[in-house]
């Protein structure tokens, strides 16, 4: 079995594992904290950096490597690195990039804990961040000159607007600018950042491509120059080192990926456009209900947010809820549901959410696996138990 076709779709190559240990189909877990030398030589060998066997689980482990591959493969990327959670990759990447004095370029209404990082961590060691209206080009363009970092994310986190990729990250080249983007809501299989000319892609793997809510990790893949520069001066001090056992658990989620994010996609769409008709829904965010002309997406997941008007009692609605749970995280098999006026009001460190505009009355959705009709029947009966016009017309 030595056919090794370039050629193979994204779905064959996600089932099949280029690595084999004596047949096995899964790639072994390697649950082990280090490796040992057969030779002075071959220590010393390793250790000039002239071969590459593994050493220690907190540096190089052969089951996440497998996962490495699988992700540079995808994404198209260079090289890759996996960490113990998404924030970690975000932080390591974000860290490792930057020094006192320098300055981020940011879009809006990012990921809150990533604006947390920047306002409450990066700011502590004298790195400002300018956060800008992603759609805009000429905010970015005019915010770029003497920056050091631009940080994106299409679609973004709560409103979920998308940004022309390929024109950012050509004016990020002419200032001489590195491009990070949080590719978690599309994943490869709907977007790949790199093709756009973006230079790192952070994934929370937690996500889709655990697709199991069994798995904390995040994961990174970029250029060959930027990862080698984030593995000799930053990830291995910071130590987010991902398990063995979780870098088998996203490998086998990367196997249905393909497949689960196509119900994603026709469930979601069956909800927004249904909500969008909803006498009682002021918005509906989701990008495939009026693609950017510019959009880079391919498909669309299954997470997105509506606005509810002030006839619903949100607590009343959430309270109401049978199949959808309330929860953070998103992109495992089950339907969530996270009001914004939660997360805005959470206590010890401030909201993205107050200071760049989400609204409070906005309400995350994410549609999972379930029957999209089992799903509706409970958005539209607690949406009526929530309106007290309906309640007292009942």
């Amino acid at each position: 079995m030595a056919n090794k076709d370039t050629r193979l779709s994204v779905d064959t190559l996600l089932v099949h594992d280029q690595r084999h240990s004596k047949g096995a189909v899964a790639p072994p877990i390697y649950q082990t904290s280090l490796f040992t030398f057969d030779s002075y030589q071959a220590m010393v060998d390793r250790f000039r950096g002239d071969t590459e066997q593994a050493v220690y689980s907190r540096i190089d482990n052969p089951t996440v490597s497998v996962l490495l591959e699988k992700m540079c493969q995808l994404e198209g990327g260079e090289k890759a690195l996996a960490f113990s959670s998404g924030i970690a990759a975000i932080s390591n990447a974000i860290l490792g990039l930057v020094k006192a004095g320098d300055r981020i370029v940011c879009v809006r209404h990012c990921y809150p804990d990533t604006y947390r990082l920047l306002q409450l961590i990066c700011a502590r060691f004298g790195v400002t961040t300018q956060f800008v209206d992603g759609t805009d080009l000429k905010e970015i363009e005019h915010a770029l000159p003497g920056a050091k970092l631009l940080y994106l994310e299409s679609p973004t986190t709560q409103l979920f607007e998308e940004q022309d990729l390929n024109r950012i990250a050509t004016l990020a080249r002419a200032a001489d600018v590195i491009t990070v983007i949080d590719n978690s809501w599309a994943t490869p299989i709907f977007q790949k950042p790199i093709d756009s000319g973006i230079d790192l892609v952070v994934h929370s793997a937690s996500k889709y491509i655990s697709g199991h809510s069994d798995t904390v990790a995040g994961l990174l893949v970029g250029t060959g120059a930027l990862i080698d520069k984030l593995t000799s001066e930053t990830t291995p001090y910071l130590g987010a080192k991902l398990s063995a056992q979780e870098a088998a658990l996203l490998l086998r989620g990367l196997r249905t990926l393909p497949l689960r994010l196509q119900r994603h996609q026709t469930s979601a769409l069956v909800i927004a456009k249904r909500l969008r008709e909803h006498p009682a829904v002021t918005a509906v965010h989701h990008p495939g209900l009026s693609p950017a002309p510019y959009s880079a997406l391919t498909g669309y997941g299954g997470l997105f947010s509506f606005e509810a008007d002030d006839s619903i009692d949100i607590p009343t609605f959430c309270n109401s809820l049978g199949l959808f749970r309330l929860g953070v995280s998103w992109g495992g098999y089950e339907s969530l549901i996270m009001p914004a006026e939660v997360s805005i009001n959470q206590a010890g460190a401030p909201s993205a959410a107050i200071d760049f505009g989400v609204p409070a009355r906005l309400i995350r959705l994410f549609v999972g696996l379930e029957d999209p009709e089992d799903l509706w029947r409970d958005l539209d009966t607690a949406l009526a138990l929530a309106s007290p016009a309906e309640t007292d017309n009942a």
